[in-house]
C-alpha cells in the first residue's frame, strides 16, 4: 500500500500545475492493431495522453479544457520521414541539376530557406505533420533547429549532418558550414567524417550512395565503393547512431543493407525485387521510405506542364510555388529549352514512366512482404514543396496498392520507427507525446481525409490549423499571381473579395465584382497564347502591395504597375497603371 501511495504521489507531483484538455466521445484511429475505437475520452496533461477510457467511464475534470470529438476522429499527428530544409523545393534549389546562380545565387537560395524555416515548419503543422526527419542537412541548419525546440507551432525535427557521399556536385563545394556534403574518398575519411558530425548532436547519418558517377557501370561502381559505405556504417553505429543511405539502384540498396544500413530512402527503381532481397529487408529490420513522387516535381517543372492542386495552391509557401513557374522568362532560352525538350521528349517520359511503375510495383511487393514503409516526400527538392507535397505522395502510395490502414502505419508508427521513437509519438497511446490530429471525417474510408483537419495537438497545445500560418498581404497577392500564370481561374480569383474593385489608375472603374472577373480572365486564360506575368518588382506597404510586372500576351510584353488593395484578408481593389 505504502508503494502504491508513492507511486500516486509521484505521480500526482509530476501533473500537478500541468494544464489539461479532454477530447470527448472521439473514435481513435488506432495503427498498430488498425482498428477504429468509438466513444473514447483521451485525456491530455502537459505535452502527454495521461489517460484514454470509454467516454461512459470517464468524468471530465472540473476547470480543464474540453473538445467535442463527436464525429470526428483522433490520429497521431503524421511524420514525414524524408525532408531538405537546405533546399526550398523551387526552381533555384538544385544548381547542381540545373545551374540557374546567374539568376538567383545559391547563397540568395540558403539564406531564404533559413529565414524561413519557421514558415515551413508552421505549414507542416497546419498540415497534420508533427515530426519531420530531415535526411541530409547541414551543420547551420543543425544549429537553427535549436531555435525552435521548444516551439510549440513547430513539429519535432530530426536532422542529420552533411550527407557523407561518394559524389560530391561541385557547386556546392566551399560553402562550409552551409555545405550540404562531405566527400568520402577512403574507410579512415568517412570514420573521421562521422566522428566530426558527433559534436553537432545528428539524430542519425546519412550516405549518399551514388553509383556510376566515377565512370564505371552502376555495380562495378557500387561495390568499388562498398568498402567506404561499411567504414561509415561501423563508426556511426559505435556511436550509437542510425544510418540512412540514399540507393535507388537494386545493387545499391542490396550493399548498403549487407553493410548495415538501418533506412533506405528512395524506392529502387531500377529493377523488380527479388525473393532474395526482400527477406533481406525483412531480417535486417530496414525501414523504406520510397518517395514516388519527387522525380515528377523535376520533370512537371522543366517540362513547364505543372498541374497543382487546390491545396497545392492554397497551402504551400506562394512564393517557392510561384518560382516553379520562372521558366517561362528566364532570359537563357538556350537552357530553358534545352531542359524543356529533355523533359518532354519521348525518351524521359517513356524513362520515368518505367522508373514509377517499377517503384510503385516494388512498394506493393514489400510493403505486402511486411517490409516496415515510412512515408517521406523528399520535401525540397525541385517541385516537391515542403508539407503541400504530403498528400500527393499518400494518392501515389495508394495507386501503388498499399491499403489506406498501411499508409496510415506507414504515416505514423513507422516514422517513429524510424529512429526508435514508436515509444514517445505515433500511435494514439497512454504516455506518448500529445501530438494528435482531431479530423473531421476518417481517413480509413479515404486517405484525402487526412486534410480533413479540426485541431492539431502539439505538444500538448492545440491549435486551429487556420491560426498557425499568418495571412498576408503579399501572400495573397503572390497566389492570384500564380493562378494567372497557371491560368487556373479559381486559383486565380481565389484571393480577391466577392466585390473587388479594378481601376485604371487613378479612379476609373474599369469592372467590380469577382463574378465580372471570372467571365473576363476565363475567355483569356482560354484563348490568348503565350500569357505570363513576370514579376520585376514588389513594394509592400501595410495592407497595400505594389507589383511591377511584365505581361506577355501572344507576342507582346506590357510593362505595368498593380497596386493591390487588401482588407480582411482579400485584395479588395485593385489601380492598374499602364
Amino acid at each position: 500500500m505504502n508503494k502504491i501511495l508513492s507511486t500516486l504521489t509521484l505521480f500526482f507531483s509530476i501533473t500537478f500545475g500541468f494544464s489539461q484538455t479532454y477530447i470527448t466521445n472521439v473514435t481513435i484511429i488506432d495503427v498498430e492493431n488498425q482498428k477504429l475505437i468509438p466513444n473514447q475520452t483521451v485525456v491530455i496533461t502537459g505535452d502527454k495522453i495521461s489517460n484514454i477510457q470509454s467516454s461512459k467511464k470517464i468524468k471530465v475534470a472540473a476547470d480543464t479544457s474540453v473538445i467535442d470529438g463527436t464525429n470526428k476522429y483522433l490520429a497521431p499527428g503524421l511524420t514525414d520521414a524524408h525532408v531538405h530544409f537546405f533546399q526550398n523545393g523551387g526552381l533555384y534549389s538544385r544548381p547542381d541539376v540545373i545551374d540557374l546562380r546567374k539568376e538567383k545565387s545559391f547563397e540568395e537560395v540558403i539564406e531564404f530557406s533559413h529565414e524561413n524555416m519557421e514558415d515551413q515548419l508552421r505549414r507542416y503543422l497546419r498540415s497534420g505533420i508533427t515530426n519531420v526527419i530531415d535526411v541530409g542537412a547541414t551543420y547551420n541548419l543543425l544549429e537553427l533547429r535549436k531555435t525552435f525546440e521548444n516551439k510549440n507551432f513547430a513539429p519535432s525535427v530530426y536532422m542529420t549532418g552533411p550527407l557523407l557521399t561518394t559524389y560530391e556536385p561541385q557547386v556546392y563545394i566551399g560553402l562550409k558550414k552551409n555545405e550540404p556534403f562531405s566527400l568520402v574518398k577512403t574507410e579512415e575519411d568517412g570514420r573521421k567524417m562521422v566522428q566530426a558530425q558527433l559534436a553537432h548532436k545528428p539524430d542519425f547519418i546519412k550516405i549518399w550512395y551514388i553509383a556510376g558517377a566515377d565512370g564505371l557501370d552502376a555495380e562495378t561502381s557500387a561495390k568499388k565503393n562498398s568498402p567506404l559505405i561499411k567504414a561509415i556504417i561501423e563508426e556511426a553505429h559505435k556511436n550509437n547512431l542510425k544510418v540512412a543511405v540514399h540507393a535507388s539502384e537494386r545493387i545499391t540498396a542490396q550493399l548498403a543493407v549487407e553493410n548495415g544500413a538501418d533506412f533506405l530512402v528512395h524506392s529502387v527503381d531500377d529493377e523488380i525485387v527479388q525473393p532474395d532481397f526482400v527477406n533481406l529487408l525483412k531480417k535486417n529490420k530496414v525501414i523504406l521510405c520510397p518517395t514516388l513522387t519527387v522525380y515528377d516535381g523535376y520533370m512537371n517543372t522543366f517540362g513547364q506542364k505543372h498541374s497543382f492542386s487546390d491545396l497545392e495552391l492554397t497551402q504551400t509557401n506562394p512564393y517557392q510555388l510561384g518560382t516553379l513557374l520562372d521558366l517561362k522568362h528566364i532570359q537563357d532560352t538556350l537552357l530553358v529549352n534545352q531542359y524543356k525538350s529533355m523533359a518532354n521528349s519521348e525518351r524521359s517520359m517513356s524513362g520515368l514512366k518505367k522508373s514509377d511503375s517499377i517503384s510503385m510495383v516494388n512498394l506493393k511487393i514489400l510493403s505486402d512482404a511486411g517490409v516496415l514503409i515510412a512515408t517521406g516526400t523528399d520535401a525540397g527538392n525541385i517541385g516537391t514543396l515542403h508539407a503541400s507535397s504530403y498528400l500527393k505522395e499518400l494518392q501515389t502510395m495508394h495507386k501503388s496498392g498499399m491499403s489506406n490502414w498501411q499508409i496510415l502505419q506507414a504515416s505514423t508508427i513507422n516514422g517513429a520507427k524510424v529512429l526508435d521513437k514508436q515509444n514517445e509519438f505515433g500511435s494514439v497511446s497512454i504516455g506518448k507525446n500529445a501530438n494528435l490530429i482531431l479530423l473531421d471525417e476518417n481517413p480509413v474510408d479515404k486517405i484525402e481525409n487526412l486534410t480533413k483537419i479540426h485541431r492539431v495537438i502539439n505538444k500538448g497545445t492545440v491549435f486551429n490549423p487556420e491560426s498557425l500560418v499568418e495571412e498576408t498581404p503579399e501572400a495573397l497577392v503572390q497566389r492570384q499571381l500564380n493562378g494567372y500564370n497557371l491560368r487556373n481561374i479559381d486559383a486565380f480569383l481565389e484571393p480577391y473579395a466577392d466585390d473587388v474593385e479594378i481601376y485604371n489608375y487613378p479612379d476609373q472603374l474599369a469592372s467590380k465584382g469577382k463574378e465580372n472577373m471570372r467571365l473576363g480572365y476565363s475567355q483569356m486564360f482560354q484563348t490568348v497564347p503565350n500569357l505570363h506575368c513576370e514579376l520585376k518588382g514588389r513594394l509592400i506597404r501595410g495592407n497595400i502591395v505594389i507589383d511591377q510586372e511584365y505581361v506577355q500576351f501572344g507576342d507582346k510584353i506590357l510593362e505595368a504597375i498593380a497596386i493591390y488593395h487588401i482588407e480582411n484578408n482579400k485584395i479588395k481593389k485593385v489601380y492598374f497603371i499602364q
